[in-house]
């Protein structure tokens, strides 16, 4: 029985799509919902991909997504989302069971890779969050890339 082939991900060819498509765009939110369009069709394992807007301190609530519902509101004391904005760390959890204070906006999902967004001038726009109904569907790969792209995207937003 023959197996299929691994999915493959051409990240070069959508860092150009999003870097055309956001060209001089500064609107954090046009550029949130360009990014989260690009990656969620383009990503193999990507079932859920979006952002949460910082929105007051310690507060993050649903920005542009793909996907199914997400959670509306997260405060910064919860979740992969929330240790993501409060630490300025990337969060990639293999097994979303094993992660203690999950959030489960989708009973799907099995491993999350969440990403903090900063502008040029160091303020926390908010968090990238990419869901996978697979475990462990998020690789170094995938934050070696999208670490410096999300930085040049959104250098000049608002």
């Amino acid at each position: 029985m023959a197996t299929e082939p691994a999915p493959t991900l051409d990240r070069d060819a959508i860092s150009a799509s999003i870097r055309a498509l956001t060209q001089g765009e500064t609107d954090s939110v046009a550029l949130m919902a360009t990014v989260a369009c690009e990656i969620h069709h383009a990503h193999p394992f990507a079932d859920w991909t979006g952002f949460y807007r910082v929105v007051a301190p310690e507060l993050l609530k649903i920005g542009p997504y793909q996907g199914g519902h997400g959670c509306l509101v997260i405060p910064f004391s919860r979740g992969v989302c929330g240790a993501a904005a409060r630490t300025g760390q990337i969060q990639n959890v293999p097994d979303v069971e094993a992660f203690p204070g999950h959030i489960a906006c989708s009973s799907s999902t099995r491993s999350e890779l969440v990403l903090p967004v900063w502008n040029g001038r160091g303020e926390l726009l908010g968090v990238l969050d990419l869901d996978s109904d697979s475990q462990a569907a998020f690789t170094r790969d995938d934050e070696d890339w999208l670490v410096p792209l999300l930085a040049e995207v959104f250098r000049d937003a608002t």
